[in-house]
């Protein structure tokens, strides 16, 4: 059974949106397909359905992939916890390697996945029901980690933000991303909360309009003036001199600094280059993958054509014309001023500095 077809429900009274949480039936997702027309919760109850979700853009966003992949891992194990221990232990594997398959560029997905996996792996546990109950507990603290993460990530970048004016940001990094509160617009959060007067122009982000469809949805619900803009227009608002910084999230950034973001980052960091504006990227410690000396190893996704040729089932573009649709490209490091984590704010050289961040972590 794919997300589509399962049961539709709203966690609780909630006060504001959670974009991903575990409850006893499943793990509960806000339908990101579907904003801002529905706010529609979906609840998987198996772990094939959480990896169809993720798949299929229910839940996007670095650091919430890696939260709803966790989860996915403590769904699969809570149903397998009836076996042996040997068959309990395939099963996890399993799973394991199905979330893995999703989406390949987030290297949250696989230090989430990770992580659940050393956990069980060192487990002095044998009983499969006391590990399944451990990976439970260790899913939802990645979920709290991730939530306390951008709001210390807030902190550190508050101050780099300008005292007031316009920020452009691309894509959605926000609490839609997130466990909550948000990288790139937790920062504009933390400053507009810190008392700075500042809106944001939103890029709409082609093809799957994360800026005009989620950005504006969330920083409109929480009050922050925004407004959104066609991505070639950036450039334009540039050089008018509307613009006082540019902020983005990160899907993964290598050792050198270079940044995966959603595709058309790095078109907004040559154009900020070259109109002396700063560019920054907010991203967990976690999006960080030292393994990788630079971008040009990190793998880009290519998804379907479709999501450029067709707007909510809508054709666009004449059939049978080749479509190419990579879903990031990578920005490199010498058009980033600074990258805000969860531990600091590093600057460049950033082979340096991230490095001492893993230190001081």
């Amino acid at each position: 059974m794919t997300p589509k077809d399962s049961t539709s429900e709203t966690p609780g009274a909630e006060a504001t949106f959670r974009t991903v949480e575990w409850s006893e039936a499943g793990v509960v997702m806000l339908d990101q397909r579907v904003l801002p027309v529905e706010e529609n919760y979906l609840t998987l109850r198996t772990p094939e359905e959480v990896a169809e979700a993720i798949r299929s853009m229910v839940i996007r966003g670095a650091p919430a992939i890696g939260v709803a992949a966790a989860m996915g891992v403590a769904l699969g194990a809570v149903q397998a916890k009836d076996l042996a221990p040997r068959q309990f232990r395939q099963r996890v594997e399993q799973v394991c390697e199905l979330l893995a398959a999703t989406r390949p560029t987030a290297v949250n997905l696989f230090w989430a996945i990770e992580r659940m996996k050393r956990l069980y792996l060192s487990s002095t546990d044998t009983a499969p029901a006391k590990i399944a109950a451990r990976l439970v507990e260790e899913a939802q603290l990645i979920r709290r980690e991730d939530e306390e993460a951008c709001r210390r990530m807030g902190q550190f970048g508050a101050p780099l933000m300008p005292e007031s004016g316009q920020v452009l940001t691309h894509c959605n990094a926000g609490a839609l991303a997130t466990a909550g509160y948000g990288t790139a617009l937790g920062v504009i959060r933390a400053a507009v909360e810190s008392g700075k007067k500042i809106s944001v122009l939103a890029d709409e982000t082609r093809p799957f309009l994360q800026g005009a469809r989620l950005t504006a949805w969330e920083l409109a619900k929480d009050g922050i003036p925004v407004t959104v803009i066609t991505d070639n227009m950036a450039g334009h608002f540039m050089k008018k001199g509307d613009i006082g910084a540019v902020i983005v999230g990160a899907d993964r950034i290598a050792a050198n600094g270079d940044t995966a973001n959603k595709i058309g980052t790095y078109t907004v960091a040559v154009l900020a280059k070259e109109n002396g504006i700063p560019f920054y990227v907010a991203a967990p410690l976690s999006t960080v993958d030292l393994a990788i000396p630079t971008g040009d190893q990190i793998p880009i996704e290519e998804r379907s054509g479709r999501e450029v040729t067709h707007i909510r089932g809508q054709a666009i573009s004449p059939e049978g014309v080749p479509v190419a649709n990579p879903a990031f490209d990578v920005t490199p490091h010498l058009y980033i001023a600074a990258i805000i984590t969860d531990v600091g704010v590093a600057r460049p050289p950033y082979i340096d500095s991230l490095g001492r961040l893993f230190g001081a972590a």
